[in-house]
């Protein structure tokens, strides 16, 4: 049997080339990743490796490279921090990558939700960027001894987000990472730990002056814990309501001996002081009675007591 020829039809405003590309094109914008069981198993084996690398890297990295390398804890410490997100950014793409969820399908995905931190969560988001500059400025660091604000302590973590700070009474104060650059930090031990003690010291007027003197100075080299250089030094600051003030100044190895010196120094020089018969003074009011009303006056009752 003989077939006749097909012939195409002419339609208007259509062409096989034009249905061809439409085609392509239509099946390009409803492409879809097809997500087997295999791919998600792969996805969970990734973000499980992922979790387990990052809680072990610190140490990895400590035994095996850090404890070899001239660094002082904090910069370990950093470096084991940067390392730790490095390793889940890597890890979450990889997650990502293997169920078919690739940059280019999220990339808008994530300029939304940085336009949303931008706006809805900048406290949050000025933290991480405040926790990034930390680690790469080290203004602070594992082991310092800071103020920031009414709070005074050392520095025992660092994170993205907020620092942990061990104040005086060993409780833990987590302060938001922000406060430590827009903020006025105190590092007491950044490039060098010394700190001076001053000990104000009054005694009565009258006193030897040259004796107070020997006996300040005698106190601060019998304590420990005074550096000798910077050595001590005693100053006559002038003369007060009641005594004549003078200072102990002192310098210290850390922030860590202030407290303990300064009560040891209070304690040898009131002991000195009375060895020296070296009097501290108690202070001194006068009181001026600018009126009198004779109703206030006190009437002592007459004495039994007979007179001569």
């Amino acid at each position: 049997m003989t077939r006749s020829p097909s012939v195409p039809l002419p339609v208007s405003g259509f062409s096989p080339g034009a249905n061809s590309n439409a085609s392509d094109s239509g099946a390009a914008d409803l492409e879809q990743t097809i997500i087997t069981l295999g791919n998600v198993m792969i996805a969970i084996l990734i973000a499980f490796i992922t979790v387990m690398a990052a809680r072990n890297i610190p140490g990895v990295l400590e035994i095996i490279l850090l404890q070899r390398l001239p660094l002082d804890r904090s910069t370990r410490y950093a470096i084991t921090t940067v390392a730790r997100y490095l390793l889940v950014i890597v890890g979450v793409s990889l997650t990502f990558g293997a169920i078919g969820i690739g940059w280019s399908r999220i990339q808008w995905l994530v300029a939304a939700l940085t336009f949303g931190l931008a706006f809805g969560l900048q406290e949050i988001f000025a933290n991480f960027i405040s926790g990034l500059i930390i680690l790469a400025e080290r203004p602070i660091r594992i082991g310092d001894t800071v103020t920031i604000g009414d709070i005074n302590g050392t520095v025992s973590r660092i994170r993205m987000r907020a620092t942990t700070i061990t104040d005086w009474n060993l409780k833990e104060l987590v302060v938001p990472n922000k406060e430590f650059i827009t903020g006025q930090l105190i590092n007491w031990s950044l490039s060098d730990p010394t700190i001076r003690l001053i000990v104000p010291v009054g005694v009565a007027y009258g006193s030897d002056v040259e004796k107070v003197r020997r006996t300040l100075l005698r106190v601060a080299d019998a304590d420990v814990n005074i550096l000798d250089v910077p050595e001590p030094r005693v100053i006559f600051m002038g003369f007060g309501a009641s005594s004549l003030d003078f200072e102990l100044r002192v310098f210290l190895p850390s922030i860590e001996y202030f407290v303990a010196c300064r009560d040891t120094l209070n304690t040898a020089i009131d002991r000195e002081f009375r060895k020296a018969k070296v009097e501290i003074p108690f202070p001194q009011r006068d009181l001026h009675v600018r009126s009198w009303t004779p109703e206030l006056m006190v009437k002592h009752p007459p004495s039994d007591t007979p007179s001569d």
